[in-house]
């Protein structure tokens, strides 16, 4: 078996992009298999998470919560709508703005996905410490506010 330093990308892993790219290829495929039983996508999943947490969420908000266009959103909560893991009421005060809430069925699905989300997670980072974990989070948001 070759040592790391005499693979073929050796010149690359010295790149923190690089070993990020590899690093998300490597978890997200385990985590697009842990979903897949239960018909979600991780852009769903998301989207389930951040109106979980914030019921009554506007889909303008959850796209820019989800950094995604508010065309893609609309499709997307559609689907979950059509689905019944979502309901999307107006809002008195703006009716062009809806509010989205989980339904229990949603909110059933969320749990589960979440169980599932946290064994992937569990089972490929099984070599990290709960300290390590959490520290490894807190550096990836940094990067992720770097301008």
């Amino acid at each position: 078996m070759n040592s790391a330093s005499n693979l073929p990308d050796s010149p690359l892993r010295g790149f923190i992009g690089y070993n990020l790219k590899r690093a998300y290829m490597s978890l997200h495929s385990d985590f697009v298999a842990s979903l897949t039983h239960l018909d979600l996508k991780p852009t769903t999943f998301s989207a389930l998470a951040i109106i979980n947490e914030n019921p009554d969420i506007s889909q303008t908000d959850l796209a820019r919560s989800l950094a995604m266009e508010r065309s893609n959103i609309v499709v997307m909560i559609d689907e979950l709508e059509k689905r019944g893991l979502i309901v999307r009421n107006k809002v008195p005060t703006d009716r062009r703005v809806y509010a989205l809430r989980l339904t229990d069925k949603g909110t059933a699905l969320f749990n589960d996905a979440s169980r599932a989300v946290q064994h992937h997670e569990d089972k490929l980072l099984e070599d990290f410490s709960f300290d390590e974990k959490e520290q490894l989070v807190r550096m990836l948001i940094r990067i992720q506010k770097v301008k």
